[in-house]
């Protein structure tokens, strides 16, 4: 007879991913707490890019396995606390950063998941921070969390984050000259 109780003997859903050549492997097992898509100048050293998109999940929720990572610590500009950068000894490549300023979460690199698809990057759960660093040619989508530095100040009060009405590509770098109406909002109004 089936089970007609969905809530019971639920498996969760795990998703995967790892280094170019497998020797780290790792598995998330909840969904992201958020996604950040940073636009620092550490990251896009870090990627090689012009961001990194790093779902933001906790610590119990992410399991490690096969060759240990081989670490580099750096010291953060604007928090002067450590940043953890996880990467494979072998082939290179970087597969997470854990933060000293928060030591709860950890942040995966999107793209070592074997789906990067699979998380969601919409405006209930991503947001754009150091758009300031941003670079030229880069899209700043509608309706998405956008802030001039971190979403977090030093002293743990959240800074005001900035939503556009419409997606706008930067045609130089750094923090955009925006005026209405591409604004939408800075504290959740409209503006006209």
């Amino acid at each position: 007879m089936p089970d007609l109780n969905p809530g019971r003997n639920v498996v969760p859903m795990v998703y995967q991913g790892g280094c170019l050549c497998g020797a780290i492997r790792y598995q998330a097992m909840a969904e992201p707490v958020r996604i950040t898509i940073c636009h620092c100048t550490f990251c896009q050293r870090l990627t090689g890019s012009a961001y990194l998109v790093e779902p933001i999940f906790r610590r119990p929720d992410v399991i490690f396995r096969g060759a240990p990572p081989s670490r580099y610590e750096h010291r953060s500009d604007s928090s002067q606390m450590r940043v953890t950068i996880s990467f494979c000894g072998h082939c290179g490549t970087t597969v997470c950063l854990e933060l000293e300023r928060f030591p709860d979460i950890i942040g995966l690199c999107g793209g070592t998941f074997d789906n990067p698809n699979w998380f969601e990057r919409d405006k209930d759960n991503c947001r754009h921070i150091f758009i300031r660093s941003a670079q030229r040619g880069v899209a700043l989508p509608a309706g998405v969390k956008l802030y001039k530095e971190h979403a977090v100040k030093l002293d743990g009060t959240p800074n005001e984050p900035m939503v556009l009405a419409h997606t706008i590509t930067l045609k130089r770098g750094g923090y955009p000259d925006i005026t209405p109406p591409t604004l939408l909002s800075r504290a959740g109004e409209v503006i006209e």
